[in-house]
């Protein structure tokens, strides 16, 4: 169990962001345990020519054998929206005498021995380190800056979307109970429950603000190995069935009868918040084709839109709801 104390000033200053850098990191997990992300397989079976011609080898190493990765790959993001090149540079920051340390924090816990490639590069950490930011900034550059990650951005900004509504209305305590089963609030301390292993510290916020990240590549609320680092938590992203290729639901009949079969089918995929991209790429269409349908949707109230960043989102109002009974 990991435990965070949040007094008011804490919970004031707690914060989302996205991070390119940690979706580039943790989905490494991919390739050593595909089958524990599912509603991903499908996508990074479709990059894997392209990966297995990088130095995927070095990539892997970094992932132990139970999908704990370095701290160092996932920095704190310092703004909600961060591009995947400043990240990088606090990668390559890292101090080389600290990455021995950085890497065993990973690995020799649990009784499992540093790689064997990762042991012999310590022998010029320097090295090392620009050789694993190089193989991550290539892995992003070729793989899924072009191919996934445009698509994962709209999801995961969705997601924040969605959190920043719910703190609005119902407050902290709301927020953390619906982030993941594994969070417990009480009495000012925030808890990850990881009944599985020993692991276990506590984190005094003090008021560095506390980020939440939403993820693809985990299966409950995580944090960082290290008691020491700045308070973050990743939790799963919302939304992620659409990553899997799965298209809208199919609306009711009556809704298409009296709104048309393309303006229903974008209505009834709007239960949750969506980008013009993804709503294209989820229903096969150019993204022309759904701009023109969502403006005629929002000039009559059954959707409404919501900026977050340079991301317009879309979400059906509460008469949408009504229309598509999901109220029923």
């Amino acid at each position: 169990m990991h435990r965070f104390r949040l007094g008011l000033a804490d919970l004031a200053t707690t914060w989302f962001a996205v991070s390119p850098i940690q979706e580039a990191s943790l989905s490494l997990r991919m390739w050593t345990h595909p089958g524990v992300y599912p509603l991903q397989s499908r996508a990074f079976e479709r990059l894997r020519p392209t990966f297995e011609r990088l130095d995927s080898a070095l990539l892997l190493s970094l992932v132990g054998g139970n999908r704990w990765i370095p701290d160092f790959l996932t920095p704190r993001p310092e703004a909600p929206a961060v591009d995947f090149r400043t990240e990088l540079a606090a990668v390559r920051g890292l101090p080389p005498e600290q990455l021995r340390t950085e890497l065993e924090q990973t690995f020799l816990p649990h009784g499992r021995p540093l790689p064997a490639r990762l042991a012999a590069g310590l022998a010029d950490p320097a090295r090392l380190l620009a050789r694993i930011a190089d193989a991550l900034e290539e892995y992003w550059e070729v793989c899924l800056a072009p191919h996934w990650w445009p698509q994962a951005r709209s999801v995961l900004d969705a997601d924040l979307v969605y959190r920043a509504r719910l703190l609005s209305q119902y407050g902290a305590a709301a927020l953390f109970a619906d982030l993941d089963h594994r969070l417990h609030w009480e009495d000012g301390v925030l808890s990850i429950n990881r009944r599985w292993t020993d692991w276990d510290g506590e984190t005094a916020v003090d008021g560095r603000g506390l980020v939440l990240i939403p993820t693809f590549f985990a299966r409950g609320a995580i944090t960082m190995i290290s008691n020491d680092r700045a308070p973050q938590i990743s939790y799963p992203a919302r939304g992620q069935a659409g990553m899997d290729g799965a298209g809208a639901p199919v609306p009711p009949q009556a809704l298409e009868a009296l709104i048309g079969a393309p303006k229903a089918r974008l209505l009834t995929l709007l239960a949750e918040p969506a980008s013009t991209t993804d709503l294209a790429y989820r229903l096969g269409v150019t993204p022309g084709a759904v701009s023109q349908h969502l403006s005629v949707l929002a000039a009559t109230g059954l959707v409404t839109r919501a900026r977050h960043g340079r991301s317009v989102l879309y979400r059906r109002s509460a008469l949408g709801d009504e229309l598509t009974g999901a109220n029923r």
